[in-house]
């Protein structure tokens, strides 16, 4: 039997390479075109199963125009165990319908819109 011995800070990350690459929109094929390397190597890194060398992150920030520091923002600590709610919408943000939503409301413009559409979705999660 097998055990998991990936690294958490590796999944971490590997997960933040993943929901970006959704944001954009783009597949594994077109950003390991843009690194270089196999979309099998991409998954590899998204799973956390190869670990992503500093000059390797620092590429994938450029292709995917993000700050290094984005993918370890929400990384937990040592001693900060995170709560259940933060990492519901973690995971939330991680899933395809997580990245969908998140695109389609960066697209809406007006404010407004975008206030009463929060409010909508709020009175429907709390009539749940």
């Amino acid at each position: 039997m097998m055990t998991d011995r990936r690294h958490p800070v590796d999944v971490h990350v590997g997960g933040r390479v993943k929901f970006r690459r959704g944001i954009l929109g783009l597949s594994q094929t077109d950003l390991g075109r843009k690194l270089g390397v196999t979309f099998q190597q991409v998954q590899k890194y998204e799973k956390g199963l190869n670990r992503i060398g500093a000059s390797r992150l620092f590429e994938v920030s450029q292709a995917l125009d993000v700050p290094v520091a984005f993918f370890f923002e929400g990384l937990k600590g040592p001693d900060d165990e995170g709560s259940a709610a933060s990492r519901e919408v973690e995971a939330f943000l991680g899933s395809p319908n997580g990245v969908a939503l998140c695109r389609a409301f960066s697209r809406i413009k007006d404010p407004d819109t975008q206030t009463r559409l929060l409010r909508l979705i709020e009175s429907i999660a709390d009539g749940a």
